[in-house]
């Protein structure tokens, strides 16, 4: 029988998924335990957009696929939902949300009704989102911030929630601003330690980590990737460090210093930015 691949990937699932003939280890599985594995697809993903690795990333993307596949053949088994419903809702979210690009029956619209303005673009997108915000009752009774996941990455979620806040008009009305309060928290967390307070050097940190990823949004800058790209440079340079000597973590601080300066001297790879 000639299928769609995802018609193909659904069927695999489906089977895996049979208590009889199935894998013993995905019919053990629940949508709880499956959710380190999706979003550690999700990173892995981003990792290579970020090398620029079009081989792996359609490998990668196939991997995060699978979750959302595995999660949806879970929810049908319970009654509650299916991929197609999955697809369909996502359709018509985008068409909802498009709605300078599609009719409501999600036809293209002529060129002469589109709007081409983009600030109006995005406040229309602003709306409709707090539309469906109030659809769902509960969720909107949170307030402008109760749309942000708390199971985001801290610094995704600390970008989310301070531009949520800004389009509230809570926010500093420029990059300067932000700098000085970067300084404010930093001496917080320095007044913190020579208290000797362990909670409050916590809770200070907490701050000035916030008030860092706010000067990165002033900045345009992705917290979160900065942050990856910071991990692969100090990664690199910590093996080259090994490379230039196998016994390093036996020497002094002053030789290791002397290391880490001549790998940096040498340049690290640099971590392909989203374009």
């Amino acid at each position: 029988m000639d299928r769609s691949a995802i018609d193909t990937l659904r069927t695999l699932m489906a089977q895996l998924r049979d208590p009889e003939r199935g894998c013993p280890w995905d019919v053990a599985q629940t949508p709880e335990s499956i959710v380190p594995f999706t979003i550690e697809e999700a990173y892995e993903v981003a990792d290579a957009v970020e090398r620029g690795d079009a081989d792996d990333l359609r490998d990668e993307l196939g991997d995060l696929l699978l979750q959302v596949v595995f999660q949806a053949r879970m929810a049908e088994e319970a009654g509650l939902f299916g991929f197609d419903d999955v697809a369909a809702a996502i359709v018509r979210k985008l068409i909802r949300r498009h709605a300078h690009v599609f009719d409501a029956d999600g036809h293209v619209l002529p060129a002469d009704r589109r709007p081409t303005d983009p600030a109006a673009v995005k406040a229309a997108w602003e709306r409709i989102k707090a539309e469906e915000r109030a659809e769902k009752g509960a969720r909107a009774a949170a307030g402008p911030l109760g749309d942000v996941p708390l199971a985001l990455p801290a610094l995704t979620r600390a970008e989310k929630v301070s531009r949520k806040a800004a389009g509230h008009g809570f926010d500093w009305p420029d990059a300067g601003q932000v700098v000085a309060k970067v300084h404010e928290e930093a001496e917080e967390v320095a007044q913190a330690l020579g208290e000797g307070n362990p909670d409050a050097v916590a809770e200070e940190i907490g701050d000035l980590l916030f008030a860092v990823v706010n000067w990165s949004r002033h900045l345009g800058v992705d917290a979160e990737a900065a942050l990856r790209s910071a991990n692969a440079k100090f990664e690199h340079r910590f093996r080259g460090m090994e490379t230039l000597d196998a016994g390093f973590a036996e020497r002094p601080l002053e030789e290791q210093e002397a290391l880490w300066q001549r790998v940096k001297a040498g340049g690290h790879p640099r971590v392909r930015k989203r374009s």
